[in-house]
């Protein structure tokens, strides 16, 4: 991580609520140039809403959400220019290759050259299906060109949601390699949401714990490992033959595998124990104490919702809520839209999708199309291939 002060993203006091629920509650949070942040927490403890309103596509009720000092609210075009990720699953032109996407999506962003083009392609590992239509692309192909495009424009911020979706553990690893390598290099701050704990325990630098809308607790990595306090679970290679030397007082330690002994000292008794088994004729072939996971912290603190409870309980010293039922808004039978998006949420005809969310009727190829920054409107919109030219290897 980059020792730099100055945040890329600040959440401060935010919170929104969906549906008569609060689904947030007053969270605050930085994240700082070369750090991997971790988002985690239940379903339901508002994290796709935060990724939401990070992102302008949900209204801010209170608070606020700074990317590279400005406004979400009142700065919007400013902030997204830092900003690039991939929700959910990437969404792109199913009958255009993987080269033709990334050439649409370049068009919106200044100085987005083929050599850049070329450059993440080779970076997310798809130099030789680049030219295949994304038709032909598994999920996990797909996440792949959804991350070149997300960094295509070298953004400040890259906010993840399950990045690792249809990853195998070859491909999770990768994608672990290029995050890293983006924020070494390039300074990049990540933003994770994610289920997959043991990954984000080799990734991240922080993690933020929410649960039922409320941010319980940020943590560095080291604070993580650290969690336990004074005592230490060790796990104690031995020769199974010098087993029966082990003395009384650390029968505690003994397990049904006569090679290993393992259990909880305190961590300042970790040397007299090794020396009082050496002493008593018993041959060690490795001492190792356990180091706290994002897992352990992570289950302590929700831990309530393992418990089956529906009151707020003390967990660690700290009051914990249960998570709410319902997962997020989406789930929300309640789930209403405020007036100004309201006229968002119309039903589209069905036609052809454009960059900037309106739609172009399929019937009528003269309908106008996005006219914006970057995108020359004489361009001709990209059609569909004929079926009967499908037969190639794209």
């Amino acid at each position: 991580m980059l020792n730099d002060t100055t945040p890329v993203l600040t959440v401060n006091g935010l919170s929104k609520k969906l549906g008569g629920r609060r689904i947030l509650k007053g969270i605050s949070f930085c994240v700082y140039p070369g750090e991997v942040f971790g988002f985690l927490g239940p379903n339901g403890s508002g994290k796709t809403t935060t990724i939401k309103l990070m992102l302008g596509l949900l209204g801010i009720d209170e608070g606020s959400i700074c990317i590279c000092g400005h406004n979400v609210v009142y700065e919007f075009e400013d902030a997204m220019e830092c900003v690039g990720g991939i929700i959910e699953n990437p969404e792109m032109y199913k009958y255009l290759s993987g080269k033709e996407n990334l050439r649409q999506y370049a068009r919106m962003y200044d100085g987005i050259t083929e050599d850049r083009i070329n450059e993440v392609v080779k970076l997310v590992g798809l130099e030789n299906r680049i030219g295949e239509k994304i038709s032909k692309y598994s999920l996990g192909m797909r996440q792949r060109l959804g991350l070149a495009q997300a960094i295509l424009h070298r953004p400040r911020l890259l906010v993840l949601d399950e990045p690792t979706n249809g990853l195998d553990p070859a491909g999770i690893k990768e994608l672990r390699d290029i995050i890293r390598s983006l924020t070494e290099k390039e300074g990049t701050a990540v933003f994770i949401s994610s289920h997959q704990l043991a990954e984000l325990d080799l990734i991240c630098d922080r993690i933020g714990i929410i649960s039922s809308g409320e941010l319980l607790r940020t943590m560095t990595i080291d604070e993580v490992r650290n969690s336990g306090g004074s005592s230490a679970v060790i796990t104690v290679e031995i020769d199974p033959g010098t087993n029966a030397y082990v003395p009384k007082f650390l029968e505690h330690l003994r397990t049904e595998n006569p090679s290993v002994l393992h259990g909880e000292l305190e961590h300042e008794a970790i040397p007299d124990t090794v020396a009082a088994l050496c002493d008593c004729g018993v041959r060690i072939y490795s001492v190792e104490a356990a180091k706290r996971s994002i897992e352990d912290v992570f289950l302590d603190v929700t831990g309530v919702a393992a418990a089956g409870s529906d009151q707020a309980v003390t967990v660690s010293g700290m009051k914990v809520n249960p998570p709410a039922v319902p997962d997020e808004e989406e789930t929300d039978p309640g789930f209403t839209l405020s007036p100004e998006e309201e006229g968002l949420s119309a039903k589209a005809p069905e036609g052809i999708g454009t960059p900037d969310g309106s739609v172009r009727d399929s019937e009528n190829k003269e309908a106008p199309v996005w006219d914006g920054d970057g995108f020359d409107p004489s361009l001709p919109f990209p059609e569909e291939s004929p079926k009967s030219s499908e037969g190639g290897n794209g």
